[in-house]
């Protein structure tokens, strides 16, 4: 089931806004190509972290 307008999954309600829209983007697109929705959460959440820390760290250099 694709995530959209504030619809996400419990697990991202703790998160930031950034990181957790940003997640749902990654796992929409995860859970099109693989169909395996645990698999697009938990992926979603981390490449979001990994994105906003990039991003971080770009800026400070």
């Amino acid at each position: 089931m694709p995530w959209y307008n504030g619809d996400y999954p419990p697990s991202y309600k703790n998160q930031p806004k950034k990181i957790r829209d940003k997640a749902v983007e990654i796992a929409n697109e995860v859970l099109k190509t693989t169909g395996n929705e645990g698999e697009a959460i938990a992926t979603g959440l981390k490449q979001a972290r990994a994105h906003f820390k990039n991003e971080e760290e770009a800026k400070k250099a």
